[in-house]
């Protein structure tokens, strides 16, 4: 029987801003990439999403984005390896403590946004993120783009990582995902997706934008907390891996 995780970027709320449908998601995923307050997310958010997550059985991680609340995270910032390096462990520190609060543990840590994409093609900002994850705990697991500098930086540094795939984005003949200004970035057919996941599953195989095939690793999988149809589609994707004799992960 195969093994995968299922992972859903939440937590993303703030204020009097609600985005997302966090509780019913956590039904169905097996870890929660939690937002630490930069790129969305703010403390009474993180306590409520720590806490549903503890209920529901499900992995906690940190989820450190750029300081952009405007762009959510996903416009790119010119920043030196250290200021990475600090920004990073000063959200997993936030959260951390928030855990140690609700009696819940901190198991991963995945970047969102920009900064995953960019830490995915330059080695110096995938060093400062797995440093700072390091020097934060040795102990957490680094969910990053499955092939990615991120991936080997982290692997390098000493971590254990988790390879990430994408059910609803489109990949570029060097394993990145394909830019979202791009209008081919996004597939919006859910049995498609699911498709593809289990191709990626099984096969270890994704079909890229020019019709060719990569080979690809796929330790988690991510649901887009934000998406309107992620509640929709966790469920589907649960409910496609009991079919297809595919295990959801307990722990790392």
């Amino acid at each position: 029987m195969r093994v995968i995780d299922l992972n859903s970027d939440l937590g993303e709320s703030f204020g009097a801003f609600k985005i997302g449908n966090d509780e019913e998601v956590l039904k169905y995923i097996s870890s929660a990439n939690i937002a630490c307050g930069y790129h969305s997310g703010d403390h009474n958010v993180m306590f409520e999403t720590v806490r549903l997550a503890k209920k529901y059985g499900v992995q906690i991680g940190a989820h450190p984005g750029f300081p952009d609340l405007a762009g959510f995270g996903r416009r790119e910032m010119q920043l030196t390896p250290s200021e990475i390096h600090h920004l990073v462990i000063y959200q997993i520190g936030a959260l951390a403590a928030v855990c140690k609060a609700c009696g819940a543990d901190l198991v991963h840590v995945k970047p969102h946004g920009a900064l995953y994409n960019m830490a995915a093609k330059n080695r110096e900002m995938a060093d400062a993120i797995t440093q700072a994850v390091y020097d934060v705990n040795p102990g957490l697991v680094l969910f990053a783009l499955a092939g990615s500098k991120l991936a080997m930086a982290g692997k390098e540094r000493g971590l254990k990582v988790a390879g990430e795939v994408f059910a609803d984005r489109t990949y570029q003949p060097d394993g990145t995902l394909t830019h979202r200004k791009e209008p081919n970035a996004m597939i919006h057919d859910s049995e498609l997706a699911i498709n593809r996941v289990i191709r990626m599953i099984k096969e270890g195989k994704v079909e890229i934008v020019d019709g060719t095939d990569i080979a690809i690793e796929a330790d988690t999988i991510c649901v887009h907390g934000d998406d309107p149809h992620a509640l929709e589609f966790a469920s589907k994707l649960k409910k496609a891996f009991l079919q297809e004799n595919i295990q959801m992960r307990k722990s790392w």
